[in-house]
């Protein structure tokens, strides 16, 4: 399947450190269709890219995002954590699917939304994460694309589909056969996968005409991806 839709996870990771502007436009280089990259908040409010809840693993500094202003951030890490903002701009035209791992409530998923928003951006990004977090952003914004983060191969419960309204199913690519794949098209949604790196694996999915692969190795997918 050629047009599988391939998400570079976090940008280009294996190259430059993830969620930063420079790991965002190099994926795109590469071809990437969208980038996935994960979106928590500070202390003050504002929206950036950043997957832990700490800076100790990328930046060295055991500091919870929480507890620091965007300035704070700005300053620990020498202006290398973007803004949700500076991102949007930076990929102007380019799809982002923004992971909410800290999101819980509807006042947090506003404030995000509000971003996209006045980035006027709202048309080229979708959102992904458990139910939780989903459904604070669709109360935020009636009108999101969503991908449900799905982690078990049990079908999501009727009611929450119904409160979600999701158009993607999210599954990690372990989990994925050519069944769940048919029951998901069947019910009138797409499925993506995350976060497949080997080119064994994405062969395999690619096989089951999955309809989006995010992955850290977006170089590898888009070489298969030619090939057909």
């Amino acid at each position: 399947m050629q047009n599988v839709t391939a998400v570079a996870h976090r940008g280009d990771p294996y190259r430059l450190r993830e969620n930063t502007i420079a790991s965002l436009r190099s994926a795109l280089d590469l071809g990437a269709d969208a980038v996935e990259c994960d979106v928590r908040l500070t202390r003050d409010g504002v929206p950036v890219l950043l997957h832990d809840a700490t800076l100790k693993r990328l930046w060295a500094h055991d500091r919870p995002l929480a507890s620091l202003s965007a300035a704070e951030v700005r300053g620990l890490t020498a202006g290398a954590v973007p803004t949700l903002a500076e991102a949007l701009a930076a990929t102007e035209g380019s799809r982002l699917m923004l992971d909410l791992p800290g999101t819980r409530e509807v006042g947090a998923a506003r404030r995000i939304v509000d971003a996209v928003r006045e980035a006027g951006a709202t048309d080229r990004v979708y959102y992904c994460a458990g139910a939780v977090a989903m459904l604070a952003v669709r109360a935020a914004d009636p009108s999101a694309e969503i991908a449900l983060t799905c982690t078990s191969l049990a079908p999501p419960r009727p009611a929450l589909l119904a409160a979600v309204r999701p158009r993607w199913l999210n599954y990690r690519f372990s989990l994925v056969d050519r069944e769940l794949a048919a029951r998901v098209h069947r019910d009138g949604r797409l499925l993506s996968v995350w976060t497949p790196d080997t080119r064994r694996s994405l062969r395999r999915l690619i096989g089951l005409d999955v309809d989006s692969i995010t992955t850290n190795r977006i170089g590898l997918l888009t070489a298969l991806r030619k090939e057909g």
